[in-house]
């Protein structure tokens, strides 16, 4: 085959892709249940990645070549209970499924256009002929609306990579096209890993009471997604005590992202380029994800529930009102009570912090506008998490099937390493203080 996509006729599209399963997307596909290939028979045995509330592309066999086959489409999505938009995607969902195939691979992938504008696609980090890389204009046509072109390559490389749009690029990737893009290695991986995981990050401008995101927002983002979802409707990550997990992030919003995960000490052990050689491994809690990039991280699972979340606090938050007014330390009870003759049920907030807000939604003293979430949502075992945006929970546990990756709950944790009450008095103890303003 050229180098070049090629353009598919409707009967050529027909018959070359009558075996494909790729767009028959079944319920447990779409709730994150990897489906099972179209082959039965891998070209080589690995463990296949499960994508936090995605799925995985199944393929078919047509003369040694992985046939895949996506469509650039709208899409419903929601990113939690309560919040609903017009997206834009593939073959149903935001991000699109995952494509998983193996080093040295020949793969043949479909590309279908059901937008209302011309598209292309691009993959991210992959080494394959420059009349595949899937830039309008300069490396191909673009995909105009109803065609579907053909991209086939060989394999040459494994790592964790992604697929977007080269074309109206700022719209198109803003309304959701993404997708991860994982290369599994030919040879074994030592040391092997027990359970991977992958996802991508995002920025959303949903205003609140629209139903549509605007491309047109560069920084004032309103929603902060793990593969288009926010906290809690965020899948938790699962393992069994003293497995090794590795997850794949990669990075397609327009921010850096420094990933913090609680109560271990990973090592970043890969990109794009594979797994890195040991000696670059390095030990953090924390990796910036940048714009463009994937990132590995593997660590030994340790019981408990750990917090894994973008470092950037406004980041694990909702719909925020940027731009309002600081309030902290003032009374504005005089205030409020006037507003509240021309705007029954308005309620000032903020003047001892914003730890209220979730309280008085949960309660509904003070509702929100329609298809908008919380700034801060999710209810823990010991009350509100008031969390939102890129956050979940890594939950480790003694007694797991190694194929379970169900919510296992809350953890129990023993109550001699639960932190506890001592105390009800703010002048207990004699903790030592400074005031290096008092002029002594």
């Amino acid at each position: 085959m050229s180098d070049t996509p090629v353009k598919l006729s409707r009967r050529e599209l027909l018959l070359a892709s009558s075996a494909v399963t790729a767009v028959a997307l079944d319920m447990n596909t779409a709730h994150g249940t990897p489906a099972a290939p179209s082959s039965t028979a891998h070209s080589h045995s690995y463990k296949p990645v499960h994508t936090l509330n995605g799925w995985a592309l199944p393929y078919a066999m047509k003369d040694g070549v992985k046939e895949f086959h996506l469509v650039a489409e709208e899409v419903d999505h929601e990113f939690a209970p309560g919040c609903r938009a017009k997206c834009w995607g593939y073959n149903g969902t935001t991000p699109g499924p995952t494509i998983e195939a193996v080093e040295g691979d020949r793969i043949r992938i479909l590309v279908t256009n059901r937008l209302p504008e011309h598209t292309s696609m691009h993959w991210h980090g992959l080494l394959l002929p420059s009349g595949m890389d899937g830039v309008s204009g300069l490396t191909q046509p673009p995909i105009q609306p109803g065609e579907t072109y053909a991209y086939e390559f060989t394999l040459k490389q494994s790592g964790t990579c992604m697929y977007h749009p080269h074309a109206d690029e700022l719209v198109q990737v803003a309304l959701g096209m993404m997708g991860m893009f994982i290369i599994h290695p030919r040879e074994h991986e030592a040391p092997l890993i027990d359970r991977d995981y992958a996802f991508l990050l995002h920025n959303w401008a949903l205003h609140p009471g629209t139903f549509r995101p605007d491309p047109s927002i560069l920084l004032d983002f309103d929603l902060w997604t793990f593969n288009s979802k926010v906290f809690p409707a965020i899948d938790p990550i699962v393992a069994r005590s003293g497995e090794r997990v590795r997850i794949r992030i990669g990075n397609v919003s327009m921010w850096n992202h420094p990933i913090h995960l609680h109560g271990h000490l990973y090592e970043v052990t890969g990109s794009n380029a594979g797994r890195w050689p040991r000696s670059q491994w390095r030990k953090d809690t924390t990796e910036i994800v940048g714009v463009g990039q994937t990132r590995d991280i593997e660590f030994i699972a340790t019981p408990g529930d750990w917090a894994l979340h973008c470092h950037m606090a406004h980041h694990t938050m909702n719909a925020m009102g940027h731009g309002t007014p600081n309030v902290i330390g003032a009374d504005v009870s005089a205030s409020s009570n006037a507003i509240q003759s021309l705007v029954p049920g308005y309620m000032a907030m903020g003047t001892n912090g914003m730890a209220e807000h979730q309280q008085h939604l949960q309660h509904m003293n003070m509702p929100g506008p329609a298809n908008t979430l919380p700034m801060m949502m999710g209810v823990g075992p010991h009350g509100n998490l008031e969390m939102g945006g890129m956050f979940t929970v890594v939950k480790v546990r003694e007694q797991l099937a190694s194929n379970e990756y169900g919510d296992p709950g809350w953890y129990q944790a023993p109550a001699s390493t639960l932190a506890k009450k001592v105390s009800e008095d703010a002048n207990y103890g004699e903790p030592v203080r400074r005031n290096p303003y008092s002029g002594k």
